[in-house]
């Protein structure tokens, strides 16, 4: 084997790689991938009904990979490579040997760790969006999607923001509350507006067929999430230590908060309530884990708990916009809404001593609170434009990209399943079911479809 210059083949490591920060940036690189594989698939195939559990797990599970062959194939160099446009880089594989045990350009790991982990952060994007559709997409419609989304629409913005685009030395996105979060809030609602809704019956009833995976899956989502902000400084420094305790203490916060409005005006705890505000809480922290104070968390904490619960569960069922469209986790509200949260608190939040430990070569202004103490109120204000302009070209661009690419499909199969299929759920689509209720493994027989008096229990009746 032939080793990149610098490289000691004896010790199998080059001089320019810190172990410590690698290892770091290996460990949580698998933490944000097993926040989607188990993580969103369990979660997925627990919180719809048990019709659709196999192909809301599988569509996940299919995501995942298809993005990490695509990313390597044309993706990450799109991202990260030599600039094409002012958009987005020269498409490219990054399978090169001599690319990939090259030394980074985001601290001293491989190439190779960058490429991963950047994988990782693409591949939960495209299984976010994914909630919204869950339910009643083509599955072949969606084969045919996640590849197109993710070179036309991904790519923007990771390359914009993170690869030495435009917004890149000027927007404060730590990691990804508009470059995955976002984007993915946005894509997901318009991309169930071109599918459109799920059957009549399974929109009114929609339980979710196993809470208790539904919370594990959820705590793979949580834990992960100590990769997915402390592995963003792709050194396990200072930096990383904050991201990861302002993390899991916003979270915490903004799970309290959600579950407190929900017995403030329901007079009732629900689970699913408490898992929507525990990911709006890990959503709006994102933009600004390493930058911000923990006090600071705190409070996104608690307006992450509370103001994509009054959007979901008021604002949702007082407008047409959001009744006439399907968004079947709510995936706008827990990841659009908070991401945009995120990234403006972070502009408000932003502290100049943190700024400028994670990004020691760029020259972000400081954030609004403190620009009134220091008498730069002018780049405190600027900062905070500089943060809604990168929202507004994330969701126009997600948004007419995504509108695009579905019109593209739909003139290549369906989007949406047919109505048949629709009401059969999982064995129609797959010929498999969640579980196997009779027998050893054999196929419950089909009950026969018996006229019951109303009045029956609610229980009594779906058994037959």
């Amino acid at each position: 084997m032939n080793f990149p210059q610098g490289l000691n083949p004896d010790e199998g490591s080059p001089e320019w790689m810190n172990k410590a920060d690698s290892a770091w940036q290996l460990t949580a690189t698998t933490m944000v991938c097993l926040q989607s594989v188990p993580g969103l698939v369990i979660l997925y195939g627990s919180m719809v009904k048990k019709k659709w559990a196999v192909n809301s797990a599988f569509m996940a599970f299919y995501a995942f990979a298809a993005v990490l062959v695509c990313w390597v194939l044309l993706a990450h160099q799109m991202s990260f490579g030599a600039k094409m446009s002012p958009l987005v880089g020269r498409p490219g594989s990054a399978l090169s040997e001599k690319l990939l045990l090259g030394p980074s350009r985001r601290g001293l790991v491989p190439v190779a760790d960058f490429v991963f982990y950047q994988f990782a952060f693409a591949a939960i994007t495209v299984i976010l969006l994914a909630g919204s559709l869950l339910g009643r997409m083509n599955f072949y419609a969606w084969m045919l999607f996640v590849p197109l989304w993710l070179f036309f629409s991904y790519t923007v913005g990771a390359s914009t923001i993170w690869g030495d685009g435009f917004l890149e030395r000027r927007i404060i996105d730590y990691a990804g509350g508009y470059v995955i979060h976002l984007s993915s809030g946005v894509a997901g609602f318009t991309a169930a507006y071109w599918v459109g809704p799920r059957h009549s019956h399974d929109r009114q009833n929609f339980p979710p067929n196993n809470i208790i995976h539904m919370l594990g899956g959820a705590g793979f989502l949580w834990l992960g999430w100590t990769g997915f902000n402390g592995g963003s400084p792709f050194a396990a420094g200072l930096v990383a230590s904050l991201a990861i305790f302002n993390t899991h203490l916003c979270t915490a916060t903004s799970l309290l908060v959600w579950v407190s409005l929900d017995m403030l005006f329901y007079r009732k705890s629900s689970v699913i309530g408490a898992v929507q505000g525990m990911i709006t809480g890990l959503v709006c922290i994102t933009p600004g884990a390493g930058i911000v104070e923990p006090w600071a968390a705190l409070l996104m904490g608690v307006m992450s708990g509370s103001i994509p619960w009054y959007t979901m569960m008021v604002l949702h069922r007082r407008f047409a916009f959001f009744q006439s469209v399907d968004d079947t986790l709510a995936v706008f509200h827990t990841h659009a809404v908070a991401g945009l949260l995120g990234g403006i608190l972070s502009g408000i939040f932003a502290k100049p001593a943190l700024l400028k430990l994670m990004y020691p070569d760029t020259t972000y202004h400081t954030g609004l609170i403190y620009s009134f103490s220091g008498g730069r109120h002018a780049d405190g204000f600027k900062q905070m434009g500089i943060q809604l302009l990168g929202a507004a070209f994330i969701t126009a661009w997600n948004g007419g990209a995504t509108s695009l690419i579905c019109i593209l499909i739909s003139r290549i199969v369906d989007l949406r399943m047919k109505e048949d299929d629709l009401e059969i759920g999982d064995d129609a689509v797959h010929g498999e079911e969640a579980y196997a209720l009779w027998g050893d493994g054999e196929r419950m027989p089909k009950p026969l479809r018996l006229h019951m008096h109303p009045r029956l229990p609610y229980f009594c009746r779906q058994r037959f």
